[in-house]
């Protein structure tokens, strides 16, 4: 029972975020460009509500052993590497920071650090830029996209 406890708070967590998001004040039509203020945020929420959902339907109990400590060390001064290098552009450093911090953590598959750092974050940039009409700050690769 035990194991519900996080899925169910995030749920709840979820529901509280929801119902705040339907307070933000609605743009005119003349004004928008893209979505409602509120669309974004709940948009997330569903996000979070179905993977803790999907946490209590799919995940199967197992026992973790303790991560050494200079594992958690090394993740978070991966934090620091990851705001200095969005300084230089936030991809560069969500890439890296991906990529780093799931070879740290045991994945040595090719494939798989790929996916993690650098298709995922092609993944938002596109996802923000072209579906949300989001554009994000320059950088060393966004100026190769925004020209």
């Amino acid at each position: 029972m035990a194991r519900f406890a996080v899925p169910v708070g995030l749920l709840a967590f979820c529901a509280i975020a929801f119902w705040l998001s339907t307070q933000f004040d609605r743009v005119p039509p003349i004004l928008l460009r893209g979505m409602q203020p509120e669309h974004f945020p709940q948009l997330v929420v569903i996000l979070i509500a179905a993977l803790a959902v999907c946490v209590m339907v799919f995940d199967p109990v197992v026992e973790q052993q303790r991560r050494p400590a200079r594992m958690v060390w090394i993740s978070m001064g991966l934090f620091a590497v990851f705001a200095l290098l969005a300084q230089v552009d936030l991809f560069l450093g969500l890439g890296v920071f991906a990529g780093a911090l799931a070879l740290c953590w045991g994945e040595r598959r090719p494939w798989a650090l790929a996916l993690v750092a650098v298709v995922g974050p092609a993944f938002v940039f596109f996802l923000f830029d072209q579906v949300f009409e989001i554009r994000f700050p320059r950088g060393l690769l966004t100026n190769l996209w925004y020209g």
